[in-house]
Parts: C-alpha cells; structure tokens; sequence
C-alpha cells in the first residue's frame, strides 16, 4: 500500500495505527514524528498541492481533507486525476473516531483504530457510538451542563487577522468542554467563524489558547496574563492527538 498524505492529521492518524511505512509523500506542514518524515517527498503545503507530484509518487490512497478552507480545489484536482482518495471533513469528535476508523478501513487495519478511538472517548468523555445530530447535541448539552459554574470561558483562535474563533460544531468544541471550560462561540451552531476585536471584548474570555498573539488590552484573558499558547498540533488535528489537546487545556484550569 502506498499512501500519500496532504494533512498533519492524517499523517498522524497513520502512523497511530502502525502503518508509517505506507508512506511514500507529505505535505509540507507534516512535522510528527520526525523521524518517520525524514527522507519522504514533500508535496507541498496545504493550498499548494503539487499534484504532479502527488500522482508521481503512484498512491494507492491519498489522504487529502476539507477541514481547510480552499482545500476542496485540491481534492477536485484528485477527482480530476482519478486518484484513489479520502477526504474527512469533521465537526465533532464523534467524526474523529469515524475518520479513524475510516482510515483503519481503507489500510486493512481495521482493529488497530479501537485503541485509538478509547483513548479519544476516555479523554473527552463524548460515547463511541453512531448520533444523530440531535443525540450528539444532547450529549454536549449534557457535558456542558456538568461544568462548574467556575468553568472559565474560553477562546480558542484558529488564525489572527481577521481572527478566526470555532463554534459548536468542531471538533475543538468537544475537547474544550471535556478539559473543563466554556466555549466562548459554544452557543453558535457553526463550525468557525471571524470575529471582530469589539466581538472579542464583548465575548469577555477568561482564557485565550491561540497560535498568534494579538494585543488585546482590554480582554480579561490578556489583562490577567492568562493567555497561553498550546501547540496547534494538539488542537487543529483531527485525530488521536487530541487527547494532549485535552490533557494541555486542562492543566490551565489548575
């Protein structure tokens, strides 16, 4: 089996499931572990897919995604090409533990993508099992309404201008409330959106986690030095990686 993959996720979700040596290609942005990386093709990052490139390597899979805006060009490109594909675009946890088990699947390692997803389900507390959109909202409900009244309110930031923040639907959702805050866009029922610096006053968050350090002077996060930077590959990869993502939010709490 070779495999080529275009995200950090589904590079990580390979090598969880022991199948490392199926790689023959990465993205640029591929950085864990490194010494699995070393040596292989890089094919570019993640809105510049070199697809010759791709479709030299002669994949029997390309892991591709559409959890990054403007990727879905990239996987027209692959459809164009009639290249083999999978392409997960989740929005809870619970489509983490399908994408895995989708992967598992398409590798002929099916059983190898349980330990993982228990992992992932002990960690955010969010059920293995097939829900509905309103069974899996009734869950988070659930979740959030098990939280303290002390849970501080929480502001994850996906990118810095303009500032980009998830909703309820993401992944980053579940892991928040599972290491004992509130999402501060929670409420929302999308899966991200922008936000203006009047916005992020108003939303008052106690805890800002983000990549990219705005001055914010006014936001409590910033004004009671509690922002923090937690390492994107924890939060922004949707796979067994997240259960540090869990682990590094939670010991902000304490």
């Amino acid at each position: 089996m070779r495999v080529v993959s275009l995200t950090c996720s589904n590079t990580e979700i390979l090598f969880a499931l022991g199948c490392a040596e199926f790689l023959v290609g990465v993205d640029d942005q591929s950085d864990w572990p490194e010494e699995v990386l070393q040596g292989l093709p890089r094919v570019g990052p993640d809105l510049d897919i070199d697809l010759d490139l791709v479709e030299s390597l002669r994949p029997d899979l390309v892991l591709a995604t559409l959890t990054v805006p403007g990727h879905e060009t990239v996987v027209e490109g692959l459809e164009a090409r009639g290249l083999p594909f999978l392409a997960p675009a989740p929005t809870s946890i619970v489509d983490v533990y399908r994408d895995i088990r989708d992967v598992a699947d398409l590798l002929g390692v099916p059983e190898r993508a349980e330990s993982l997803v228990r992992g992932l389900e002990r960690a955010t507390g969010i059920p293995d099992r097939d829900l509905s959109s309103e069974s899996l909202a009734a869950v988070r409900a659930q979740r959030e309404a098990a939280l303290p009244p002390s849970a501080p309110r929480l502001l994850i930031q996906w990118w810095p201008k303009p500032v980009i923040a998830p909703g309820r639907r993401s992944w980053t959702h579940d892991v928040a409330v599972a290491a004992g805050f509130r999402n501060v866009l929670g409420l929302e029922d999308v899966i991200s959106r922008p936000l203006t610096d009047q916005e992020v006053v108003e939303l008052a968050p106690e805890v800002i986690v983000l990549s990219w350090c705005p001055e914010w002077a006014k936001v409590p996060a910033v004004r009671d030095r509690r922002v923090h930077c937690v390492p994107e590959a924890f939060l922004g990869r949707p796979g067994p990686r997240l259960v540090e993502g869990v682990e590094a939010l939670r010991a902000l709490i304490g």
